[in-house]
């Protein structure tokens, strides 16, 4: 019986067959255990090291003690013997004497002897010294209060499992719609581009004028060009996910300490009243994330190619538009735009504003469907206008123009995607039109 999918691929000459959604649902599934995984980590590390030094720090309570002994205590390690210092001490909570040994919350043995001794000749037996309790338990206590910089850099490691899952599911999910055979595509002809080919045209160059090589520098499957789009989803998603990670990790860490002084019959309603905007704010943050996620997986990339580059006023040329996802789209529309931008200082502030001097329709679909794994796709004609202002950037102002792709779609907000070209001014400063 034929299968209907492969979960592994296998080559078939040049090709390779198999599911490509399953090849992207377990990249996305590995990513998402990592970043699992170090989650866990991350609380295991909060609860068993950084939190009860902080505990140690900042809600033992002063007291003091008389130390009844010392000692050197000793045991052997991998590379010789390591060494700590204990003491023996007598001290009164609530009219109940507790005796312990103790020095510091963690114990850390050493394989210096010498720095040991000197800390345990600071210590004489009989003599009053300060210690602090724990409240929860005043049979726990410590005659040091530090912190020790090895338990914050084990931070690092379930840090690292997280920012590797984050960005794999990121990554997973940005290029989910993503066609791999029209990126292998991408990648040849690029590769196999000639920059010193005698037939290309040569193009001047204007001061002040833009330089097409980055909007060249992408040969397309269909036109000459693809576009680069400077529609930041992909970095908004990741700093999206930073903000959501950031901020409720560092909300996290504080509600474990206020759920532990509650567990230890210590509550801190302080603490918590002051918790709860923050956890609040940090619910939005979640949910914000979270529907950009599903935004930017249901509306997929936009791709735009185009015959030639750069553009001269009066010229038609050939657009190609792509539009990928899971959409019902109740209007497509691509425009040529012109944008003029001045920056200019007010006293000790910088200003920078926008105006949009042009927005010229080429082309409008309206109700369709795109279906998963079937991009719809568009050819149009975009004439540059004549007489039109060409490029232009200096320090203080700027002439861009721009293709933009705005949709509206069913159940999503909509959305604009900019992909910038190059207008040159005619040769020998006329306005008409530029004969091929």
């Amino acid at each position: 019986m034929a299968r209907n999918f492969r979960i592994v691929p296998k080559k078939r000459g040049n090709r390779s067959t198999g599911s490509k959604v399953w090849g992207k649902a377990i990249e996305c599934a590995l990513s998402a255990a990592a970043l699992v995984a170090g989650a866990v980590a991350l609380v295991i590390v909060l609860l068993t090291v950084v939190i009860p030094e902080w505990r140690v720090n900042h809600q033992f309570v002063e007291h003091t003690c008389v130390v009844l002994q010392t000692r050197l205590a000793k045991q052997e390690g991998t590379d010789g013997a390591l060494y700590r210092p204990e003491a023996r001490i007598q001290y009164e909570v609530n009219g109940e004497t507790y005796v312990t040994w103790t020095y510091s919350l963690r114990g850390r043995y050493t394989a210096s002897r010498a720095e040991v001794e000197k800390i345990l000749q600071t210590l004489e037996p009989g003599e009053q010294y300060t210690c602090w309790y724990d409240p929860a338990d005043p049979s726990v206590a410590v005659l040091v209060q530090t912190y020790s910089w090895w338990s914050w850099l084990t931070l690092a490691i379930p840090g690292s499992f997280i920012l590797i899952g984050l960005g794999g599911v990121v990554h997973s999910l940005m290029t989910w719609g993503k066609s791999a055979e029209r990126c292998a595509v991408l990648a040849q002809r690029a590769a196999s581009a000639a920059p010193f080919d005698p037939t290309r045209p040569v193009i001047p160059h204007f001061p002040y004028v833009p330089k097409p090589a980055s909007v060249t520098d992408s040969p397309g499957t269909t036109l000459a060009y693809r576009l680069p789009s400077v529609t930041a989803s992909g970095w908004k998603l990741f700093g999206g996910a930073a903000a959501c990670l950031g901020w409720n990790g560092i909300v996290a860490l504080f509600a474990c300490v206020a759920i532990s002084g509650f567990l230890e019959g210590r509550p801190d309603w302080l603490l918590t009243v002051l918790l709860i905007p923050f956890l609040i704010v940090g619910g939005g943050i979640i949910v914000y994330f979270l529907r950009y996620v599903l935004v930017a997986t249901a509306i997929g990339p936009t791709l735009v190619e185009i015959s030639e580059q750069p553009l001269y006023p009066g010229n038609h040329y050939e657009l190609f538009v792509s539009q990928t996802g899971r959409l019902r789209v109740k209007s497509l529309e691509v425009v040529l735009a012109c944008e003029e931008q001045a920056t200019f200082r007010q006293g000790t502030n910088t200003r920078r504003e926008s105006l949009r001097v042009l927005e010229q329709p080429v082309y409008r679909r309206e109700h369709f469907d795109v279906r998963h794994g079937v991009p719809f796709e568009a050819r149009c004609l975009v004439e540059v206008p004549t007489g039109a202002m060409h490029s232009f950037k200096s320090e203080h102002n700027e002439i861009g123009w721009k293709i933009l792709v705005k949709g509206e779609v069913d159940g999503w907000p909509s959305f604009t995607r900019s992909f910038p070209v190059i207008v040159y001014p005619p040769p020998n400063g006329s306005n008409g039109k530029i004969k091929r």
